[in-house]
């Protein structure tokens, strides 16, 4: 080789290293609790219902029936895999249809027996009885909406909803400093009397894993039913609706694997519901509208791919999850980890960060390729503090400087390296540290 060409394919090489130094590194999408990816064999398993098995599941005809089989396959798979049984499966549009069919419709399915009641004490036979309402006034202690003061909107709006339009009183219950519920105040209100006691599972926020189990009990202990909202955890934790107890629970699907649009209630008979959607009486006549089977479909097989191995993966992701942690620990030594540190979400590590606005740092993040979320994905744009830092005893300020990762496959431990150094150039440049 000649000493001309040599340095030729020299020049040609820095050339081409200068280029690639300037192109931005593969993003790290970390915001997994606000939705993930459709894997392959979700899209592969529900595509022919889309193309070819497309009939209506209420049609009497041959493709009519053979769209009701495969429905009633996935309410079958899907109940299975949520502890539930098939019948207690209402498919929605995704968590947050299901938190207000749950909140609303327990509530309205109240009102109707406390009518039904008062017009037949209306119709005795005596003016002493007819006077005297069969049941509870609108202003009496059992129209109440107990609700964690770290809830979702979703059900924090509906209960909301009750208090504007019916006089439901809302009664907010308080969480620690970590966001776990204060039992003792729940069981304080409890035994007060309630329509409807609504606990989450997990926190999307900061990761703390609630207390359901015990919650459960206590609420029901006090006669008072209970909406679990399981939206971030079903997929990621294991979930088991009749061992819990709850008489219902919420579901999305875009957070294990589905497409977004999809989710469900998981109801128990005992309880009774009054319906928000009106028409053609589907799905035990609670949620009316011609089933989506496809999505059916891809709200089962995604979950059972997130159950299977879960318990092996799940310690995958907290080994993760911990070493990211301890990065970013090392990397911004003022960052501090909210939430529980142990009893949270595998894949979930939520941070306040000092002398920075959240936003601020999520922007920056995403201009050095990582993706990241400043909160609930719900609340994205409104710029305001995350309500469950808030009702953790967090001021405003520090509220609105917390950043939030989450994962549901194992970070290599490059990527892990390159999250720490970006956040820290991120803190640098913009002068917090």
């Amino acid at each position: 080789m000649t000493g001309q060409n040599a340095t030729s394919q020299d020049t040609q090489t820095q050339e081409s290293q200068a280029v690639q130094s300037d192109r931005p590194e593969r993003e790290l999408y970390l915001d997994a609790a606000a939705s993930d990816a459709v894997p392959a064999s979700v899209i592969e398993a529900m595509t022919p219902f889309l193309t070819e098995g497309y009939g209506n599941p209420s049609s009497v005809h041959a493709s009519g029936k053979t769209a009701a089989r495969a429905l009633d396959a996935a309410r079958a798979s899907f109940a299975t895999d949520l502890g539930a049984h098939a019948g207690d499966v209402i498919f929605t549009s995704g968590g947050t249809e299901a938190d207000n069919l749950a909140v609303k419709g327990i509530a309205l399915a109240q009102i109707r027996r406390e009518r039904e009641a008062s017009a037949a004490a209306a119709s005795a036979s005596t003016p002493a009885r007819a006077s005297t309402p069969a049941s509870a006034s609108p202003h009496s202690p059992a129209h109440r909406i107990l609700i964690s003061a770290v809830e979702h909107p979703a059900v924090a709006q509906s209960a909301q909803w009750l208090h504007d339009f019916f006089d439901f009183e809302v009664v907010r219950i308080p969480v620690d400093a970590q966001a776990h519920i204060d039992l003792d105040a729940l069981s304080r209100e409890a035994r007060r009397g309630a329509t409807l006691a609504c606990i989450m599972m997990a926190n999307n926020e900061v990761g703390t894993i609630e207390p359901v189990s015990r919650a459960v009990r206590i609420c029901h202990d006090a006669a008072v039913p209970v909406h679990v909202d399981a939206v971030q955890a079903a997929g990621t934790i294991p979930v088991d609706f009749r061992g819990l107890d709850a008489d219902t629970l919420a579901v999305s699907g875009h957070k294990f694997g589905a497409p977004k649009g999809l989710g469900a209630l998981l109801t128990r008979s005992r309880v009774a519901i009054e319906p928000i959607v009106s028409g053609g009486g589907q799905e035990r006549g609670l949620r009316s509208g011609t089933p989506n089977v496809a999505g059916a479909i891809a709200l089962a097989v995604a979950l059972h791919e997130a159950h299977t191995g879960m318990e092996e993966h799940n310690t995958r992701l907290v080994a993760s999850r911990d070493a990211l942690v301890e990065a970013i620990r090392d990397a911004v030594p003022g960052a501090t980890l909210t939430g529980d540190p142990v009893n949270r979400l595998p894949g979930h590590a939520s941070f306040i960060f000092p002398n920075v606005n959240g936003e601020a740092l999520l922007v920056d993040l995403d201009a050095r390729g990582i993706e990241v979320s400043s909160g609930s994905a719900c609340a994205i744009g409104r710029h305001e503090a995350p309500g469950t830092l808030l009702a953790m005893g967090l001021s405003e300020t520090e509220a609105k400087s917390a950043l939030r990762f989450s994962f549901r496959e194992p970070l290599h431990h490059t990527d892990i390296r390159r999250i720490a150094q970006a956040l820290r150039a991120s803190m640098t440049a913009l002068h917090a540290m």
